[in-house]
């Protein structure tokens, strides 16, 4: 089914899921297990994507290479965020991953794909970045060590998936069924991954966190799925930097909610994140 949203219409459930997004990053760290965390979203992922196949079916077999580089990307990405989050704060090398991600997806769209975008369209993918560049180093920027290095290489992954994702579901013939299998792929190669790094009495911490988790799986499944439908509408470059703007909602979350103290330079990138999403938004 066809829906009738213009592209700045998409762009705002763009933008709406990214607060879905930051919700569940946030229900995720309070699991305070992230591999745990991460094999329930997976759960929901698998559900989800099998009531979705037995809905819309198969889609056609140009899109498979796509659907099977996303279930390992999305795996690569889980990996390289856990050891990230070992070598540093969450607030710092977060927005780094998340900022590096619209960047090269840009350059790949523009440059390869042979995307166009408006000069207020570039005007406002450069300010968003820029925001999220200024919130990432509010509180100092990272040294130069290892857990810049994931952070980077984290971004590169999510970039990967979602051009991955993007290419993909345009060749799929059928949206429903591309983000069905996509989900149902995903399910089970993160639970796999997940067991494999969780150690003991992981299937007793899973039943032990599974109402928070399986809730910000579903939320995760909304957000992610709803993204990769934008993206057989909507230009891949501004979907991807909509999408980003999570990190600014992360931050208003933690400190609204988690009472988390915001500086001034954090809220000055706020209000710079959410110039340059306006200005996305008008020059679509």
């Amino acid at each position: 089914m066809t829906v009738p949203l213009g592209v700045q219409g998409v762009l705002l459930l763009v933008l709406a899921t990214a607060v879905l997004h930051a919700a569940w990053n946030a229900m995720a760290k309070s699991v305070g297990d992230r591999w745990v965390s991460s094999a329930l979203i997976g759960t929901a992922n698998g559900v989800v994507g099998l009531v979705l196949v037995s809905f819309f079916g198969v889609p056609a077999a140009e899109s498979w290479p796509y659907l099977v580089a996303s279930a390992l990307l999305q795996a690569a990405y889980l990996v390289l965020l856990t050891h990230t989050y070992a070598h540093g704060d969450l607030s710092r090398l977060y927005p780094i991953a998340r900022g590096t991600s619209p960047v090269v997806v840009t350059m790949i769209a523009v440059g390869l794909l042979g995307e166009r975008l408006s000069l207020l369209s570039w005007l406002g993918l450069g300010v968003l970045v820029a925001g999220i560049v200024l919130l990432a180093g509010a509180r100092g920027l990272p040294r130069a060590d290892t857990g810049l290095v994931l952070a980077v290489c984290t971004g590169l992954v999510i970039a990967a998936y979602s051009l991955s994702d993007g290419v993909g579901v345009r060749m799929a013939g059928n949206t429903g069924a591309y983000i069905g299998w996509m989900f149902a792929l995903q399910g089970p190669v993160l639970l796999l991954v997940c067991r494999w790094q969780a150690g003991r009495s992981f299937w007793g911490r899973m039943r032990t966190h599974a109402p928070i988790g399986l809730l910000g799986g579903l939320l995760a499944v909304i957000a992610y799925g709803t993204t990769v439908w934008a993206q057989s509408r909507a230009p891949l470059a501004l979907v991807a930097g909509l999408r980003e703007t999570s990190v600014v909602w992360a931050a208003l979350i933690g400190g609204l909610v988690l009472r988390e103290r915001l500086t001034a330079i954090e809220r000055l990138a706020v209000l710079v994140v959410a110039a340059g999403a306006v200005a996305l938004q008008v020059g679509a």
